[in-house]
């Protein structure tokens, strides 16, 4: 009796170690950094909006502050009458680059499966760059102050800086296959969560001489990060010689190391080829279509989920250092390092559970659980003292428990969807899946922040974790499909072990 294809999987982890040259090395840090860059900058303007709100509002609300005369000449700045309409403002902000972001990642998943993604990633963080030390720079040197101003600016910065994330996961699943995708990725998508903490580094450090030093600090570092991008990043193996996945069939633990986890047949595993590419490479594949890829088995459940899991953690992103800033007492730039642990339990949280999803060859199981007990986690956090150190350690499980699914999502998740045995012999699927994905997980995420502002102003901050663990269990609710499939492959692979036994 033949050995199924779904228990011969052991060795598949080994051909990663095995096929791994400095090329791979090269693109993953470069793809790494480059999008952490990208997150650095957001990071900067949620870490800096208690410094904005007080630019933004008269100087007579801070009874220790000096009284200026003439009144006209000093207060010019101040385009709100007290700092809870510039909060609401700042959210306003934040609900119009995630719309645009989400708008953005739907065309530059598009535009990168035509495109060269290269340029299209370098293009993206140099001009970004640009528009940021607009925004938080060159207008606060200049005195210039207008609310449609600000709120075209960040929606172009929006569209620019959607066109990081499908390009890099595009880059990442040219050059690393199936085996060991969940560890590798779920170890990658750190990227996002470094990135924060970066920016929370750099604001902090520079925050004392005024918010735009911030902005031209992670502007200027975003800025040569592009130009390093477009003349040091490779794009594909075949670049430098290498055979690209699915070209090289070294018996039958590479097969499986090709294969994804995303299939459409239960039934008949054991004799299926699930090449990613076309073994003939001399025709060149043509990008799939919007609508194809939306009809790709997961794709609309995964969005779905990931809608309602990027609203929370990107809640988290925006308003941690808020929170803890107007909740606590605490110095802004106190909350800003405080913050901090949160990524730190998003990075620990991806890694690990993307490395016992592999061990699984299954994502949704632990998708679940995880977010089962963010649950217990939101709820527990939203009780949290006013201890820094209580206060950073429950933080750092809710991260673990929101921001290591939420990474597994948009990263090893999007990759098996775009790789699915369905699109075979079309390389150029997996940035339009991954800007779907992200996609309707911005348009999430930007309804989200209006909505945390709306609740927190009217229904106060504990209503708002009450929000957020509604939204938490609603990603469970898209995915149990998903996961009832998943769970009864499981079970089918369990019986047929004790068989072959």
């Amino acid at each position: 009796m033949s050995v199924p294809g779904i228990l011969r999987r052991q060795p598949a982890n080994r051909s990663l170690v095995s096929h791994c040259t400095h090329h791979h090395i090269a693109v993953f840090l470069l793809t790494f950094f480059s999008y952490s860059l990208l997150h650095a900058s957001r990071k900067t303007f949620s870490n800096v909006k208690v410094s904005i709100s007080s630019q933004w509002t008269p100087s007579y609300l801070n009874t220790t502050a000096v009284e200026l005369q003439p009144y006209e000449l000093w207060n010019s700045s101040h385009l709100f009458p007290n700092a809870e309409d510039a909060t609401l403002f700042l959210g306003t902000l934040d609900t119009i680059f995630l719309f645009s972001y989400a708008v953005g990642l739907f065309v530059s998943g598009i535009v990168g499966d035509r495109l060269d993604l290269r340029w299209v990633l370098s293009f993206g963080m140099c001009s970004s760059a640009l528009v940021e030390f607009v925004f938080g720079t060159l207008t606060e040197w200049l005195h210039f102050y207008n609310k449609w101003f600000y709120c075209c600016l960040w929606i172009v910065n929006g569209l620019l800086q959607s066109t990081g994330w499908p390009c890099v996961v595009a880059i990442m699943g040219n050059w690393f296959g199936k085996a060991g995708r969940g560890f590798v990725f779920g170890l990658w998508s750190a990227c996002a969560s470094v990135g924060n903490i970066l920016g929370a580094f750099l604001a902090s450090c520079v925050l004392q001489y005024g918010y735009e030093y911030a902005f031209l600090v992670t502007a200027s570092v975003q800025f040569a990060g592009g130009i390093i991008v477009f003349f040091g990043l490779l794009i594909s193996p075949k670049e430098v010689g290498l055979p690209e996945l699915g070209e090289e069939q070294e018996g039958s633990a590479e097969e499986d190391a090709n294969k994804p986890l995303i299939s459409n047949n239960e039934e008949d595993e054991e004799d299926q080829n699930y090449s990613i590419q076309a073994p003939d490479t001399s025709n060149q594949p043509k990008a799939i279509g919007f609508f194809q890829a939306c009809c790709l088995p997961g794709v609309l459940l995964y969005s779905l989920a990931y809608a309602c899991l990027k609203l929370v953690n990107y809640s988290f992103f925006f308003w941690l250092p808020f929170y803890l800033s107007n909740n606590f007492g605490w110095k802004e730039a106190e909350a800003d390092q405080l913050s901090i642990w949160y990524d730190v339990g998003g990075i620990i949280g991806g890694t690990i559970q993307g490395l016992i999803s592999d061990m699984l060859q299954k994502r949704a199981p632990v998708l679940a659980i995880s977010l089962l007990l963010a649950i217990g986690s939101l709820f527990g956090y939203s009780r949290s003292p006013n201890s820094k150190p209580i206060n950073a350690f429950i933080m750092a499980i809710t991260g673990f428990f929101i921001g290591g699914p939420s990474n597994m999502i948009s990263s090893a998740i999007s990759a098996d969807l775009g790789r699915q045995d369905l699109v075979k012999g079309n390389s150029e699927a997996l940035a339009t899946v991954t800007g779907i994905v992200d996609g309707t997980g911005s348009i999430g995420a930007a309804v989200g922040q209006y909505l945390v502002s709306v609740i927190q102003d009217n229904l106060g901050w504990m209503w708002v974790f009450y929000f957020f663990i509604l939204m938490t269990s609603s990603t469970i609710l898209f995915i149990s499909p998903l996961l009832v499939k998943e769970i009864r492959l499981l079970l089918r692979e369990r019986r047929l072990r004790r068989r072959t036994g």
